[in-house]
């Protein structure tokens, strides 16, 4: 094991490496080639009638609530209308399903956006959902890797990889150029609609282009969502719907919030949910504990979904179940209903404690959001096998991942590079 020593990850929790090898270092996303996502649909979903037309939607470098957003603009409906099962990479070339309600082939036969394909693949009477997937493959190149033992760092990492990794929830869960969705998440939780606004559209960060920073920076120091509304790039939609709302009704800054797509204002919330899990972790980690030993207090989960509590009498039932990858040890994700009193949460409440956050908050939540935050247990470790290859100074990972897990959370693991050159 290993520490990291970047402070952004540190502070989204991602504190640790299963590894101690010397990182390969390199840079991903050279070109969106080099990062491939083809989503594995769920056996049997959809067949030949229903409101929900299944398109096959293949972008290449859009972030997908945008590109939603816009797919919704050009076939002149409400984004609403639109569903999926996952939420894919911006900076990579992706495939995944979508469901469209009461949108016909023949309009998508008539559809063009740049970098975007639609293709109808059949009816549902089921829209998609967030989980509705198998899992994901990805094909990845990192280039400019370090050429010393090239080959013998790569071999040493899969050979973890199909082992355990700490399965963290990636810098893409919190947000790339500006990682602050979990904040926004916490404020929501605490009633301050006022400042989760104020934070998401005049929180500037580094790599922001200058305008854009400077733009954020005045609505910070003012409010005045007017002269933001002004020079704020027109692309830049989610921030100016806000301010369009707050511009007719000065003062509302709960309405303001609720002018976002409500899948996007959820992951506000899911992202602090995912912060607290990664924390969780690392205590896990810093504590001597391992991804694959349980201890008495642990809890497990199963393939079907079900939990259980490791106690002293069933540790060694327990270890040989793990072995044989019948299930693994999980934390909780807390949310409006809380978690039995375990052990393996006392990390998670600690931090609770702190922020002063409780599950009534999640509640409170859920009703103004319109989404259920009910919590849920994650796996603690990430293994896939990976098929790994070496040209020069490239190496290609081909692998595949549960729903929910993160090719950068593998990537990291050979890369163990500053974060931003994964995005």
């Amino acid at each position: 094991m290993k520490e990291s020593p970047y402070a952004l990850e540190r502070e989204l929790g991602m504190q640790y490496y299963a590894t101690s090898t010397l990182g390969i270092g390199g840079t991903l996303r050279t070109a969106p080639e080099d990062f491939i996502v083809d989503e594995i649909p769920l056996a049997g979903k959809g067949g030949t009638t229903g409101p929900y037309l299944i398109c096959r939607l293949t972008k290449t470098n859009w972030e997908l609530q945008h590109a939603v957003k816009e797919i919704a603009r050009r076939l002149n409906i409400s984004h609403r209308r639109i569903g999926w099962a996952g939420t894919k990479d911006r900076n990579a070339r992706t495939t995944q399903l979508i469901s469209l309600y009461k949108v016909t082939p023949e309009e998508i036969a008539g559809f063009y956006l740049k970098d975007i394909i639609l293709e109808p693949v059949g009816q549902s009477n089921e829209q998609l959902s967030l989980g509705d997937l198998e899992g994901n493959r990805f094909d990845i190149c990192i280039r400019d890797a370090g050429p010393e033992d090239l080959a013998g760092r790569v071999a040493a990492v899969c050979e973890t990889v199909s082992q355990a990794l700490p399965n963290y929830f990636g810098l893409q869960r919190f947000g790339v150029i500006r990682p602050l969705t979990h904040r926004i998440g916490e404020l929501i939780l605490h009633g301050d609609y006022e400042q989760a606004v104020v934070t998401y559209v005049g929180q500037a960060f580094p790599h922001e282009i200058d305008e854009v920073r400077r733009v954020r920076t005045v609505f910070m120091d003012t409010r005045d969502p007017a002269v933001a509304l002004r020079e704020l790039p027109v692309q830049m939609s989610f921030e100016r719907s806000m301010l369009s709302y707050l511009h007719a009704r000065p003062g509302d800054y709960a309405g303001a919030l609720q002018q976002l797509p409500p899948k996007l204002l959820s992951m506000f919330v899911s992202a602090f949910q995912s912060y607290l899990f990664n924390c969780a972790l690392s205590h896990r980690l810093a504590s001597g504990q391992t991804l694959t030993d349980p201890v008495p207090g642990d809890r497990l989960i199963f393939a079907n979904g079900r939990t259980d509590a490791v106690t002293a009498a069933n540790l060694p039932a327990v270890t040989l179940h793990l072995a044989r990858g019948r299930c693994t040890i999980a934390l909780f994700m807390p949310g409006k209903d809380e978690p039995d009193a375990i052990t393996g949460n006392d990390a998670i409440r600690d931090i609770l404690a702190d922020m002063q956050i409780t599950a009534e908050d999640f509640r409170k939540a859920s009703t103004f959001v319109r989404t259920k935050f009910d919590g849920a247990w994650r796996p603690i470790a990430l293994r896939t096998v990976v098929d790994a290859s070496v040209d020069e100074t490239t190496v290609r990972l081909k692998f595949t991942l549960p729903p929910g897990h993160y090719a950068t959370t593998v990537c990291r693991e050979y890369m163990k590079a500053d974060p931003l050159r994964m995005v």
